[in-house]
């Protein structure tokens, strides 16, 4: 047979979830995995569906209808380029291979140079969504050409996720950068969870049961904190250990892993010179998670303060750090979105940051009412400088500030550390700042380095350097 509409290599969950959604949407599926009987297996347990499962890589290309449409559903770096290895002698010219893993940009940069040159077509296209979304319908950034993007459009808005009607997938631009705004999702992913660890923090060390915390967590995904992970950080707290009846969360071990779109994301900022704060400081409190032992050992020599958080009033607690969360979030959403920007201008991507807000309000981890005002912002000011300038948000930083601080400051004066939260306030004050203490800074880089500096009472562009006098070793 040669009239599969679509093919997929990799069924681990998340491949066999697309595999579903794409056939359950009319689409007649190929699949192949390099262990055969994964494939068998898969294939079998789905009896009626329009779906062939390849024994060989040459049965599965040969099963395709041309131009081929090959999604890669394995783990990012290696086995991405031995997949596409073994495929390209088996390919036709115009034939489309896609990557849907977690790839670094610059990998996919490198592959679709490499394939153009072939004759071939490659996209690098982030999915996200998880295992639910991969099967129900993710959040897609598909990267490359857009005349490629035409012909995977009815594939791609078929299965992915929908978003007040509008399918939650677009064309983001050439090159790598759909995996670019991809990790850059990640991210602001890492931040949204650190944040949500923060508040959870806070409540726990002023008493809060699990069960109240999944009470203070409904509420909120019932109003404007409303999103995925509130949805599930709620459903978390419900959960009891079948063994112990205790709160299954209160069961596992403080220690958060990470894949490494965190670390990419932090890196692409220092390139760009872009601050991401709220999400620096969200990749090292995993890092320092993961420290474990040494944790415990320093928490019997290190003395911690009197003070404490005490919650007589659980309903003010609530309220305060329901705001310092919410401003919080605001900071790191602009903080990602400004990377995006600075990485659209550097590369000449043209990226449309009202078509990329608007495909994360729905499938992805990320996915949340706050997204909607994102989305109306950069509709009414494409050229929106940064996120916090929109009215709507301006308007809520000034709401929540105040208490915003209160809550920063109660968490250091208790000992309680809340990274992201200080991170995103230091943001926002700095950011306010018309005058910030850089000017001494300058006048040491001056004094040890000659590096020069420029004036107050003279036009920007104009340096100067000082004899500084010799100081005793």
């Amino acid at each position: 047979m040669t009239n599969h509409d679509f093919g997929l290599i990799g069924l681990a969950v998340m491949g066999q979830n697309l595999v579903l959604n794409v056939e359950s949407r009319g689409f007649r599926v190929a699949v192949f995995n390099r262990t055969g009987s994964v494939t068998r297996e898969f294939v079998a347990a789905h009896p009626g569906k329009a779906m062939f499962g390849a024994t060989t890589l040459e049965e599965f290309v040969g099963s395709l209808a041309r131009p081929r449409k090959i999604m890669i559903m394995v783990k990012a770096g290696a086995a991405v380029d031995a997949v596409i290895d073994s495929l390209v002698p088996l390919l036709d010219k115009d034939d489309i291979v896609i990557d849907g893993g977690n790839s670094l940009y610059t990998d996919t940069e490198r592959r679709d140079e490499r394939l153009r040159g072939l004759g071939l077509r490659f996209i690098g296209a982030g999915v996200s969504g998880g295992e639910e979304g991969a099967r129900k319908g993710p959040a897609i950034m598909p990267g490359g050409p857009a005349s490629t993007w035409e012909v995977m459009r009815p594939i791609f808005e078929a299965i992915a996720a929908r978003a007040e009607g509008e399918p939650c997938v677009t064309h983001i631009g050439p090159g790598g950068s759909g995996h670019y705004v991809k990790m850059i999702h990640n991210g602001i992913e890492y931040g949204d969870m650190q944040l949500i660890c923060e508040a959870y923090h806070l409540f726990k060390s002023a008493g809060f049961s699990a069960s109240e915390l999944a009470e203070v967590f409904t509420a909120w995904n019932d109003g404007d904190l409303e999103s995925y992970l509130i949805q599930i950080t709620a459903e978390i707290f419900r959960q009891t250990d079948p063994e112990t009846g205790l709160p299954l969360v209160d069961l596992i071990l403080d220690a958060a892993g990470q894949k490494g779109t965190g670390k990419w994301t932090l890196q692409s900022a220092i390139d760009n010179g872009v601050v991401i704060s709220t999400i620096h400081a969200a990749v090292e409190a995993r890092i320092l998670s993961s420290m474990k032992e040494r944790r415990v050992a320093a928490s019997r020599i290190f003395d911690r303060p009197a003070e404490s958080i005490t919650a007589r009033d659980k309903a003010a607690l609530v309220g305060m750090v329901h705001d310092a969360l919410y401003a919080s979030k605001i900071v790191s959403y602009a903080q990602g979105l400004d990377l995006i920007a600075t990485m659209s201008r550097e590369k000449g991507w043209n990226l449309d940051l009202s078509r990329i807000a608007a495909i994360w309000r729905g499938g992805c981890i990320i996915r949340a009412k706050f997204l909607n005002p994102i989305t109306e912002a950069y509709r009414a000011d494409p050229s929106l400088e940064n996120l916090m300038f929109a009215p709507f948000f301006r308007d809520a930083l000034n709401r929540s500030q105040q208490r915003w601080r209160e809550v920063v400051s109660m968490a250091a004066l208790a000992g309680i550390p809340v990274p992201s939260f200080a991170a995103s306030l230091a943001y926002y004050d700095s950011f306010r700042s018309a005058v910030l203490p850089a000017n001494l800074l300058q006048a040491q880089r001056d004094f040890f380095g000659a590096h020069t500096y420029e004036r107050t009472d003279r036009p920007r562009g104009e340096w100067f350097h000082t004899r500084w006098p010799e100081v005793a070793d």
